[in-house]
Parts: structure tokens; C-alpha cells; sequence
């Protein structure tokens, strides 16, 4: 059977504004999203059955059953599939690995069927959508909302994950506001040192509960911080991993190599 190969990257959230919170539990965001060029591989085909075989340096622990999004988007779907992942994100990191995951299965199964998700694949989490998009893009409510960006400047990243499990359901709960302010419109931004200097005026509203939880996240951004050039240090999503922002990929390839001496999870990428 045709094997359609699909990228999964990682999901940035250059800022996380937590807005609100819905009578159903479901909270309100309003976050810049971008997607680095390091991430998980999909080999997707068609078959009669739903059968997922995850390989790759990362691949300890991460479920191959009902569990995994990825067999759960081919189920939403309908769809017999025969899987192949290769994990090269962190699982349960704060850099929707799971969601990208899925949101990959999902366009392999639209290429090889035609056939597309009305909601964006949305009743997976709220990250599938702009997964979907798997380009810079302004999410917003629950994730429904989602606009992508025509204007991101070059900018690259250096990842970090101090490798703890910080619970998503945990943090929110920790969240002592769920009502904050939305981001303002977004500007032109004519490059990284501008578009870092407006998210240094935004916010990543888990970073405090997650930190509160995990301190060892606040290690991580000071590591960030202290290396050259770095622009803008935060945490993404719920955490653990965090990033820093650069202007080249020199700059962020110097401090991923000097950040490799902690022995964490460390990767540099560029953002789009």
C-alpha cells in the first residue's frame, strides 16, 4: 500500500493568555503558536485495520494503543491505518508533540482519501487545530479559532526540556486568574529583535503555576538566558520545555551546543 511520509513538528507557543473559562470546564486562550523544523515522522498507509508501531530515540513510554492520539485521529476518522512513528519530541512537554502527532495522521489520511476532519480534528484537544495548520498562526478560544500569520519574521530557537511531567490539568488548576487579558493585534514585526521585544510585553500565563510545580523550569529559562544573543527566554504551553529566541541560526546553534552540557533535552530550530 502507498506510504504517505508526514511531518509533525514541534508546536511553539510564543505566548499563552488564558482568558477565561467556559461553564464546561473548557478554558479560553488566546496564544501565538509557531512551528519549528524539528519534530516527530509519520509513515502513514491505508489498511483494514488500525495498528501503530512507534520507533525513534524517544519512543520509551509512549502508548502504541487507543491511548495515543494518533490511533484515536485514525478512529475519528474511520479510517484503517498502518502507522510508523518516530518520536523525536518529548512527550507531555508542552510543545503539543502529541497533537502535531495526530493533526500529521490526519492530513495523511485527507492525502490518501480525500476525506478531511470538519472540525479540524478539535475534538482531539484543543492544539489539533492549529496543528493542522502547522504554520505561525494567532489560536484562540478553544482552540477553534484559528488565523495564521502571513508577517513572522526569520527567527530561530533553541528548545529546552528539563525532562519533568508537569500535568496540563495540574496547572491550570494552580492558575490562581483564569481571566487575564487577550493579546493586543498583532504588528508588523520587521524582524526577531522586534517581534521578541513585543512578546517580552506578553505572557505565558502557566509559567508561574508550572514553575510553582516543577522549579527546575526556572533552572531552564535561566540557563537560556545566560547564553549569547538570546533574546527572549519563556516556557511553552504548560511546560517543561522552554525556549529561547535568536536572531540567526549561529547564535542558536552556540547556545544549543552550550546548553547540551546540562544534559537535558536540548534541540535548535527555526520558527515559522
Amino acid at each position: 500500500m502507498k506510504a504517505i511520509e508526514a511531518f509533525a513538528p514541534a508546536k511553539i507557543n510564543l505566548t499563552l493568555h488564558v482568558t477565561g473559562r467556559r461553564e464546561d470546564g473548557y478554558h479560553l486562550l488566546d496564544s501565538l503558536v509557531a512551528f519549528a523544523d524539528v519534530g516527530d515522522t509519520l509513515s502513514v498507509s491505508l489498511a483494514p485495520h488500525r495498528r501503530l508501531r512507534v520507533i525513534g530515540p524517544l519512543a520509551e513510554g509512549v502508548p502504541d494503543d487507543g491511548r495515543n492520539l494518533v490511533m484515536r485521529a485514525a478512529g475519528m476518522m474511520g479510517q484503517g491505518v498502518d502507522v510508523i512513528l518516530e518520536k523525536r519530541l518529548p512527550a507531555a512537554a508542552g510543545i503539543g508533540g502529541g497533537s502535531s502527532d495526530a493533526a500529521a495522521c490526519l492530513r495523511a489520511i485527507g492525502e490518501l482519501t480525500g476525506s478531511w476532519p470538519k472540525d479540524q480534528g478539535l475534538r482531539l484537544g484543543a492544539d489539533v487545530p492549529v496543528c493542522m495548520a502547522a504554520r505561525a498562526a494567532r489560536m484562540r478560544g478553544i482552540g477553534e479559532q484559528v488565523k495564521v500569520l502571513d508577517g513572522m519574521p526569520p527567527v530561530w530557537a533553541v528548545l529546552v526540556n528539563p525532562g519533568v511531567d508537569v500535568p496540563t490539568p495540574e496547572i491550570f488548576r494552580r492558575l490562581a486568574n483564569k481571566e487575564n487579558p487577550p493579546m493586543p493585534e498583532l504588528p508588523d514585526w520587521a524582524d526577531a529583535g522586534e517581534l521578541a521585544g513585543w512578546l517580552a510585553e506578553q505572557r505565558n500565563d502557566l509559567e508561574a503555576p508550572a514553575i510553582a510545580t516543577e522549579p527546575v523550569i526556572a533552572e531552564a529559562l535561566q540557563a537560556i538566558t545566560a547564553t549569547d544573543a538570546c533574546l527572549l527566554a519563556r516556557m511553552s504551553g504548560s511546560g517543561a520545555t522552554c525556549f529561547g529566541l535568536y536572531s540567526d541560526a549561529a547564535a542558536a546553534s552556540a547556545a544549543a551546543d552550550k546548553l547540551q552540557r546540562t544534559g537535558w533535552w536540548v534541540a535548535a530550530a527555526r520558527l515559522t
